[in-house]
């Protein structure tokens, strides 16, 4: 049952990060051709820059964790068919172990940036937004997607059962 939990929640913020990421591709369209149409009378969007940096962030966080249950992280895997399976079993324990770890450091930092933010009151150039915000709305996906890469450290120590309804790609593994 958390199994499915787990993976469902994952791809659904996976597609809430495509969302994302299509919105952000017409606003660069929209800003982009107002840029082209100036001597119409029309210009880029004020402050897309600043949209498009806080939605790509929330994009990433997003897709991160989908792509780890996956196991389709940019790897070398050149060698990989070569070893033995206990030293296979020991390498994707260990890269899980790190990744979770990784983003436990990262929420961390990221929860202190935010609140730094918060107190000082920051907000961006053009439109004025609290800088916190965005941290705020990555943070959710954040911390969701801190919970997946434990669920994956999880499995491979065999201490839970991956999900039967989707079995991992190993990506040659």
């Amino acid at each position: 049952m958390m199994s499915k939990i787990i993976y469902g929640a994952s791809r659904l913020m996976a597609w809430f990060g495509g969302f994302v990421l299509t919105a952000l591709a017409l606003l660069s369209v929209v800003s982009i051709t107002g840029r082209a149409f100036s001597f119409a009378g029309l210009g880029p969007v004020p402050g897309d820059f600043e949209l498009v940096e806080a939605g790509t962030a929330l994009a990433v966080f997003s897709f991160l964790p989908w792509c780890h249950l996956k196991r389709r992280h940019a790897d070398v895997s050149l060698f990989w068919n070569a070893f033995p399976s206990l030293l296979k079993r020991v390498l994707s324990i260990v890269s899980d172990g790190l990744m979770t770890a990784v983003w436990l450091l990262l929420i961390w930092r990221m929860g202190v940036a935010m609140e730094s933010y918060r107190e000082n009151d920051e907000v961006s150039f053009i439109l004025q937004m609290p800088i916190w915000w965005g941290y705020a709305a990555s943070m959710i996906p954040a911390v969701l997607g801190c919970i997946i890469y434990s669920w994956r450290l999880l499995e491979s120590l065999e201490v839970v059962k991956a999900n039967e309804d989707f079995v991992p790609d190993e990506g040659g593994r």
